[in-house]
């Protein structure tokens, strides 16, 4: 349906002076071409692909069925890799029988 406050609100904006539209438009446009938009717009700095995702699940998940101290020992990290690997080869698994169900 139609919503008035939304007409209210281009009723005060079509009030505005071309001028002062003008400057509010420059402003923009500077803001626009700084580094500082294009960073907000496509963050790349907190990304995470899904392996890195899955190896913090393994990591939590093993942490909680265990005890803390697994961190300290030395083959926690293969042990993670192992865990990993193997879902990885599952997953794949199950894609190739979805696949071959499909066709």
């Amino acid at each position: 349906m139609f919503n008035l406050k939304n007409l209210k609100i281009v009723k005060k904006l079509s009030s505005i002076k071309p001028r002062l539209k003008w400057l509010m438009f420059s402003q923009m446009q500077d803001y626009k071409v700084n580094s500082k938009y294009i960073d907000m717009i496509c963050n790349d700095n907190d990304v995470k692909t899904d392996n890195d995702k899955l190896e913090e699940l393994v990591r939590e998940s093993l942490i909680r069925e265990f005890t803390p101290e697994i961190t300290k020992m030395k083959s926690y990290d293969f042990l993670v890799d192992a865990v990993v690997h193997n879902l990885k080869k599952k997953q794949l698994a199950n894609f190739d029988k979805i696949q071959i169900n499909e066709k």
